[in-house]
């Protein structure tokens, strides 16, 4: 069975932190937004992608201007996204960009959503990625790709995906990474509409019923958009900028790729499950079933981590579970207090409490090692590469290989380096 799909290729988003007249128009949070317009681009070369949004229930947060359609789409062929339709509407994408950074308070990054795996997201994702980096300089550029899982059913998404993971690598100034099948196994653990006390209503069956596969799966992706850009729009008593994260997250050059984890339910369905308490949400954090990618961190080397709470939650309960989890995972011995914590006193919708987790951890080097090794298995007898290189040079691939490789030597002798232990220091000997 082929895993779904999310339904953009490519959305790229302001971030700015709200005023409160902004926060007045969105009110609570359950009355519909009838006043507000999403300071957003959203990009697909295929134009009915689009109309399906412009005519589902988000839709007036849209204006059509900021939409940039094709017709035909990309062919799943990055080389076609990043050497066709990238340059071919380049001026048309700098000026919505440049429109929506005017209207800009206080601009803090930009927030790229894009998949992989086809050729519209990783090609023209990461043509814009490279623009922005060359017009915008001093402007954070934040990515949320969508890894294409295993049973993949686009043949050359191994090649997408490398030659994307290359642009990301030298592009992005943090990467968060999605996995499909992580983001499906999430949604097939949660409680079912019926299921024991704590069944939905009626009215929520109904909305459940109706739902596409794949809206549970992307209601996770809004929920890490969310608990990320919190501290912008509420106050807490440790708020945390988004360039504090690269700051304290990205310790080395090229190693920006952060596993991110929610410990709370944020599906409709589990709207009436019971509470879990700070120590059961730290447990779910770092466990292997809350990320979003198909990884297990406890069992490799955390260079750094971030926790994001959101509540009415006690800063010493904090501290406490910390040093509680601490002990079950592995730290350098030069970063043994690398945590990052930040906490917004309001709370997600229909939540008490929630935590976001983000962690730089070596695992993120299996997801590599599984695309390179599927993209050698193609390469290696050159299997559709001739639809490429119509637009670009083989040296692209060796290139995007090469980048990989490294990256995934450089995770490798971090770990190497970890295994080993701190080097110990010959001290002069008194004559």
């Amino acid at each position: 069975m082929n895993t779904p799909k999310t339904i953009v290729r490519l959305f790229i988003t302001l971030l700015c932190p709200l005023s409160s007249e902004t926060l007045t128009l969105i009110g609570s949070g359950h009355d519909p937004i009838r006043h507000l317009k999403a300071r957003a681009i959203l990009i697909d070369m295929e134009e009915g992608v689009l109309n399906h949004i412009l005519k589902g229930s988000l839709g007036e947060l849209f204006d059509a201007k900021q939409l940039i359609s094709d017709v035909s789409g990309s062919g799943n062929n990055w080389a076609t996204g990043f050497k066709w339709y990238g340059p071919k509407y380049r001026d048309k994408i700098l000026e919505n960009v440049r429109r929506e950074v005017e209207n800009c308070d206080s601009i803090q990054s930009f927030l790229l959503f894009h998949s992989l795996g086809g050729g519209t997201g990783s090609g023209v994702g990461t043509y814009m990625l490279e623009l922005l980096q060359d017009n915008f300089p001093n402007i954070y550029r934040f990515v949320v790709p969508v890894f294409p899982s295993e049973d993949d059913d686009v043949v050359t998404s191994p090649y997408n995906s490398i030659l994307s993971l290359s642009q990301l690598a030298q592009h992005a100034d943090c990467v968060l990474p999605l996995c499909n099948q992580a983001l499906v196994e999430i949604c097939s653990k949660t409680p079912t509409p019926g299921s024991g006390r704590n069944a939905t209503s009626q009215t929520e069956s109904s909305s459940l019923s109706t739902s596409k596969p794949w809206d549970q799966m992307n209601k996770l992706a809004a929920q890490l958009l969310l608990d990320l850009t919190s501290s912008m729009r509420f106050a807490g008593t440790l708020n945390v900028d988004l360039n504090e994260i690269t700051m304290n997250l990205v310790p080395y050059p090229r190693m920006q790729f952060l596993l991110s984890s929610l410990s709370a339910c944020t599906m409709e369905r589990c709207s009436r499950s019971p509470v879990r308490n700070l120590s059961q949400m730290f447990s779910d954090a770092f466990s292997r079933e809350q990320q979003l990618i198909t990884a297990d961190p406890k069992q490799h080397l955390y260079l750094a981590c971030c926790l994001m709470l959101r509540g009415d939650i006690d800063m010493h309960a904090i501290r406490r579970n910390i040093d509680r989890i601490q002990r079950t995972l592995k730290f350098p011995h030069w970063n043994r207090e690398g945590w990052k914590i930040g906490h917004c006193s309001v709370p997600g919708l229909n939540q008490r409490k929630s935590l976001l987790c983000l962690s730089n951890n070596s695992c993120i080097c299996n997801t590599f090692q599984d695309l390179h090794s599927r993209f050698l298995r193609l390469y290696k007898r050159k299997a559709h590469v001739h639809h490429y290189t119509e637009y670009v040079d083989i040296s692209f691939f060796d290139e995007a290989l090469e980048t990989v490789t490294e990256l995934i030597e450089n995770y490798n002798a971090l770990v190497s380096y970890y295994d080993c232990g701190p080097q110990q220091v010959t001290r002069l000997q008194m004559l």
